[in-house]
């Protein structure tokens, strides 16, 4: 056995453990040491009941880790002039100006006051604007009011989302919090504005294009769907390490990923691959110029959260050490469920399960992708992550 496949076995046992545990179905993964693959393998199924086994070339549903190549398309255009990180969104949006914000403990979406300045573009990159989600917070005023608006219907293209959030509150001060939101979907819309692209023309002419990304798209062709791999939902939201797996393929629309739907979600409606993914984190490393300037990436991945803040959801509260950069979290301190030399670390992740990370003080990168709805920072994610720098620095 060569040194290589030997760093990484624990890895590989902790993620057959979990796929044998029945936490996840199957894992998928591709750890980068400076620009070079030391380790690429895959465990585990791409459809439990089928017994077909996991292998590089199956499309998983990308959910949130389509944000990052949304973000790579606003930083495009902000290299070309075309926009600028603080211009005020109503510049290309007018409808979304003069918003108005939700009172502390307001009680109706008539509480509210005037907003003290408009949305910037950084704002939307940094999840700071004050728009929500719909998705996470149950019981409160915005979330039922999202979801009576239908922010987040399939069936409605992006502009049609920009003249519902025209009518509703922010849930808070451009600029005073952070919480996770249809801002990255904002963005999209913004990219078909200033490029007089629809966004999925865009991507593929200025990302998936270039850097010969073959699989990554808003559905998968029918020719490919035997390559889909199967969702699931685990056996309890509340406990990530309960066993058992449920096939939940309509999640979380019926026909989701299957077939082109006039929504191209900016936030969460991207299809990809190991192979596709792990080509827009070699671009993404820091001093290359795949993609975009050297001093873009940097600039990315920085924290842009004022001091003393940090990411937080509205069912998990604030997260530590992590602050967010452009399109993705940054560590600026690990905790102790974090690679003890992770400072600095820029990563995302989608809602089933796929992760990105680049580390540049680390001196790695990697994608690591699975199939379990709610599975984002589930325990499998950061024993791996754990790993694979500890095999990275051995």
């Amino acid at each position: 056995m060569d040194a290589k496949v030997t760093e990484f076995s624990a890895a590989r046992t902790a993620m057959q453990r979990y796929v044998d545990q029945e936490i996840i179905p199957g894992a998928s993964w591709a750890v980068l040491r400076g620009g070079e693959v030391v380790d690429q393998q895959c465990v585990g199924f791409a459809d439990r009941e089928a017994k077909t086994a996991l292998r590089p070339d199956h499309i998983f549903r990308a959910f949130s880790n389509t944000k990052i190549f949304v973000t790579c398309a606003i930083m495009l255009l902000v290299e070309e002039g075309r926009i600028g990180l603080d211009d005020p969104i109503e510049k290309f949006l007018p409808q979304l100006a003069g918003r108005k914000v939700l009172k502390p403990d307001a009680s109706s979406l008539a509480d509210v006051e005037p907003a003290k300045n408009p949305i910037t573009i950084r704002q939307l990159l940094t999840h700071t604007s004050g728009l929500s989600y719909g998705i996470f917070d149950p019981g409160t005023v915005l979330f039922k009011a999202y979801n009576e608006a239908r922010v987040l219907n399939p069936l409605t293209p992006l502009a049609d989302m920009i003249d519902q959030l025209a009518s509703l509150p922010l849930s808070y001060h451009p600029g005073t919090s952070w919480e996770y939101s249809v801002a990255t979907d904002v963005l999209g819309r913004i990219v078909e504005v200033v490029s007089g692209k629809p966004l999925d023309a865009f991507l593929k002419a200025r990302i998936f294009d270039p850097l010969g990304m073959t699989d990554t798209g808003f559905h998968v062709p029918e020719a490919q769907q035997d390559r889909l791999v199967a969702l699931y939902n685990g056996a309890d939201v509340l406990d990530p390490m309960k066993p058992g797996l449920t096939r939940a393929d309509n999640l979380p629309f019926p026909q989701a990923y299957r077939r082109p739907f006039p929504r191209l979600s900016g936030g969460g409606g991207l299809v990809s691959t190991l192979p596709d993914m792990l080509a827009l984190v070699r671009a993404l490393l820091p001093g290359s110029d795949a993609l975009l300037k050297p001093e873009t990436l940097r600039q990315m991945m920085t924290n842009q959260l004022p001091a003393g803040q940090t990411i937080r959801f509205a069912n998990l509260g604030p997260i530590p050490g992590k602050g967010f950069g452009l399109g993705g979290a940054v560590t600026f301190a690990p905790t102790p469920f974090d690679p003890p030399n992770s400072t600095g670390e820029f990563q995302w992740g989608g809602l089933a399960g796929t992760h990105w990370w680049i580390c540049p003080q680390a001196n790695t990168a990697g994608v690591l992708m699975t199939q379990r709805y709610m599975g984002f920072w589930n325990p499998f994610f950061f024993e791996f992550k754990r790993l694979a720098y500890q095999a990275v620095g051995g």
